[in-house]
């Protein structure tokens, strides 16, 4: 399968969301907001997957291919709610996090596969400002410090 685009996703530590994906219990990554926001519209199956925590360590430390990818349309409440659901098993969302997600007018679902850690590197993220949990960097050797 042939790439074509980078990205570095950042995961939430506190609920072990990187040690969830590397050992194959969570295949689904969520993102969601009240508008098409990043990275609605701009991930495809084929693309690459850098995970890094989101514990200010700032290391990629794993990588994961993209099998399969979902971008809802504009939903309500009750529907977002059951579309999280419906991905629940691959997804292994906390409490929390389903509260964070469900809900949400527009959501992407990707769902990954071939998972592998990494020799853990840094990135320069001085092109994508410091918001950002998924950015798209095009190739990961142009962003690797």
């Amino acid at each position: 399968m042939e790439r074509s685009m980078d990205h570095v996703v950042y995961v939430d530590a506190k609920e072990k969301e990187l040690e969830k994906i590397l050992s194959g219990e969570k295949r689904m990554i969520i993102r969601g907001a009240a508008g098409r926001k990043m990275p609605y519209g701009r991930v495809d199956k084929g693309d690459r997957l850098y995970l890094i925590n989101n514990d200010g360590s700032g290391l990629i430390q794993a990588r994961a291919d993209v099998v399969q990818v979902h971008h809802s349309e504009k939903m309500t409440t009750e529907e977002s709610t059951q579309l999280v659901k419906k991905f629940q098993e691959k997804l292994q969302l906390s409490q929390n996090q389903f509260n964070r997600w469900a809900g949400k007018r527009y959501l992407v679902f990707v769902e990954v596969d071939q998972v592998e850690e990494v020799n853990p590197f840094i990135i320069d993220r001085s092109d994508f400002g410091n918001m950002d949990d998924w950015l798209r960097v095009g190739s990961i050797e142009d962003v690797k410090i």
